[in-house]
């Protein structure tokens, strides 16, 4: 297991380095071996070995920088790490030419679209160049083998995160550096998913992942031969068809079955007819025997304005080029299913929107208030079904650069907003106009340091849920508690869990997430009197089922800092599309490697209630009664944790 993860730098960028051309050249003859894997390794696999060798050295080929000199800094105002004198890679030259393999191993990572000219990374290599001939490393043992599927595994940026921890021998906050000044959006992400490789680090430097120590080996000559064949009578076909097509009349025949292409259908057609739109009434919802969005009423001061609406639905069936969408996982983009409900047509800020609702999906579209089409337009999808009375209280309306606007359902009587990195400040009102549309608030936006995390609470007379916004159209509920009894955050003691909490939903953004439960499982006394730890296991939940993440956190104690603002947990471990912490699993285990204030090592663990008794083996070897552990340890030692249950079941850890 990894140690607690290191508060990120906030130290201020620093000037670059000026590199001349005939230093880097230097440095990549004197490394070109070790820039070569470094590329065959970050390299998706799917490209397969082939092409993979010929493509690392590429990119290593060209990995010089045009010009006589160039400037050493990483992209976008980030830094990078200044290393000591000694260690590898410390000479700017090197530090230069590694960015740059980088950097185009992971845009040759990046799928093609047909709406973006390809890179020159995501082409196959010109140089070099070889012709009836495959050309892969030495084969490798087991342990080679795994770690080359659980690379497979990991997306690019976890690749390179992995392989600079390894190849590199450099630490987190210098990864975070070299990722970013290659184009990573998100390098903590990466680091967090690049944990999930348990692998030594030695395998690196096998022959297995060796470009430079290759065998060679014919093609399949008779796949070949075959091939040329079938191009051959494909081609014969294709004139064929073509001239058959040619012939007067409908060519094949005249009694098909499908339509021509671009036929009128009029179901499709009164779909997006304006007046065929679905209106609920403003007092149906006091009577309706649903509780969801589908007795929202059509709210807005725009609802009869049928240009608008047309076209909204026809951008909605139609989406232009010079539209700007967005989709949560697992939904559906296409035309609308018969004729939406409409939820609001209005102005809100300095844009026109238009919310749908056709039963599985929430449509937003926006544009400017002028209706010019030169500014283009915004079309965003979000599944919401199942929904009920508990995850249809409000949708995004509007959102902007730092701030969203939420709209209400009918049934919410107030909203107020609370800063959940503060739990001892009291919530403050938040004002809505007589559509139910509140006022702006800054978003929860990820940020290098997570200093805020507004959310709001909504009142709906018998209870009051709370909301974030996760940067999709349906926000995200909040709860805490066991799996099998979660309940609304309520209370001091709900409100400091989730204090130190909140900056870690930036792993579950974007990823249509329908709630967010935080269950405290364990609470443990620290050796040498530290105090107490409590142990938390936060799981989300989407709204298409598949994709929930669950993060077990450790959260030692920790004096409020300035303005009441508490430092947030550490993740001691991370699983996806894992049943624990849920109702069908309701138990979790995890570990880590603690520094008490007296500068002692230690391998604490806690397991739910379930366990009776916890082992550790591997780098730290011990065992203790009950659900939670303490044995001490050294820095960078590695242990492996498992649990007997009380049924007497032995399980593992989270991972």
């Amino acid at each position: 297991m990894r140690p607690l993860l290191e508060v990120p730098s906030a130290a201020a960028p620093v000037d670059g380095e000026q590199v001349d051309v005939e230093q880097a050249e230097a440095a990549l003859v004197e490394h070109y071996p070790r820039l070569v894997r470094l590329g065959y390794l970050v390299l998706p696999p799917s490209l397969g070995r082939n092409r993979r060798v010929l493509t690392a050295h590429s990119l290593a080929q060209r990995s010089l920088p045009p010009g006589r000199r160039t400037t050493l800094a990483a992209g976008d105002g980030v830094p990078l790490p200044r290393r000591p004198v000694g260690a590898t890679g410390a000479e700017p030259g090197y530090a230069l030419v590694r960015q740059r393999v980088l950097r185009t191993a992971l845009q040759a990572g990046l799928p093609l679209r047909r709406t973006a000219w390809p890179r020159r990374a995501q082409l196959p290599p010109l140089l070099p160049l070889v012709w009836g001939l495959r050309l892969f490393p030495h084969s490798g043992g087991a342990d080679e083998l795994a770690l080359d599927q659980a690379l497979s595994a990991l997306s690019g940026p976890a690749r390179a995160a992995h392989v600079l921890r390894g190849l590199e021998g450099l630490a987190d906050g210098e990864v975070r550096r070299v990722l970013s000044a290659a184009g990573v959006a998100d390098p903590h992400a990466a680091l967090m998913e690049a944990d999930a490789v348990a692998a030594p680090y030695a395998l690196l430097a096998s022959t297995e992942f060796d470009p430079c120590s290759l065998q060679a080996r014919p093609p399949d000559l008779l796949r070949r031969r075959r091939h040329a064949k079938a191009a051959l009578a494909a081609v014969a076909a294709l004139l064929v068809c073509g001239a058959l097509l040619g012939l007067p009349g409908n060519g094949w025949g005249r009694d098909l079955t499908s339509a021509p292409l671009y036929a009128r259908n009029p179901a499709s057609e009164q779909a997006l007819e304006p007046t065929a739109l679905r209106r609920v009434a403003p007092a149906y919802w006091k009577r309706s025997p649903r509780t969801d969005f589908t007795a929202w009423p059509t709210r807005g001061d725009r609802t009869d304005d049928a240009r608008l609406l047309r076209r909204a639905l026809a951008v909605w069936a139609r989406p232009g080029a010079s539209v700007r969408s967005s989709t949560t996982p697992g939904t559906p983009v296409g035309p609308p299913m018969g004729s939406p409900q409409l939820l609001y047509a209005g102005e809100v800020g300095t844009a026109s929107v238009v919310l749908f609702y056709d039963g599985l999906r929430i449509v937003r579209y926006a544009e400017a208030r002028n209706a010019d089409p030169a500014r283009g337009a915004a079309l965003d999808f979000a599944r919401v079904d199942g929904a009920d009375a508990t995850s249809a209280d409000a949708l995004i309306v509007s959102r902007g650069r730092r701030t969203v606007r939420y709209l209400t359902a009918p049934w919410v009587r107030g909203v107020s907003v609370r800063n959940l990195l503060a739990p001892a400040r009291a919530a403050r009102l938040l004002h809505r106009n007589r559509n139910g549309v509140t006022d702006a608030l800054p978003s929860p936006a990820p940020a290098a340091r997570c200093r805020s995390w507004p959310a709001v609470e909504m009142n709906a007379g018998t209870s009051t849920r709370l909301l974030t916004d996760l940067g999709e159209l349906a926000p995200a509920r909040l709860t805490s508690g066991s799996p099998s009894a979660p309940h609304d955050v309520s209370g001091r003691a709900d409100r400091e869990s989730w204090a130190r909490t909140a900056c870690l939903l930036t792993a579950v953004r974007s990823r249509g997430v329908r709630s967010v439960n935080s269950w405290p499982y364990a609470r443990q006394w620290l050796p040498e009197g530290n105090g107490y730890a409590q142990w938390l296991c936060t799981r989300a939940e989407t709204w298409r089922g598949p994709g929930s993440r669950v993060l077990a956190q450790f959260q030692a104690p920790s004096a409020p800092a300035t303005g009441g603002v508490v430092s947030p947990g550490a993740v001691a471990a991370r699983a996806e599309d894992s049943p624990a912490c849920g109702v069908r699993d309701p138990r979790v285990l995890a570990g880590v490697l603690w520094k008490s204030r007296g500068g002692r090592w230690y391998v604490l663990a806690a397991g739910s209630q379930e366990f009776a008794s916890l082992t550790t083996s591997g780098g730290v070897g011990g065992r203790a009664q009950g659900h939670l552990l303490a044995v001490p340890a050294q820095a960078g030692d590695r242990a492996q944790l498992s649990g007997l249950l009380a049924d007497g079941r032995r399980v593992g850890a989270l991972r």
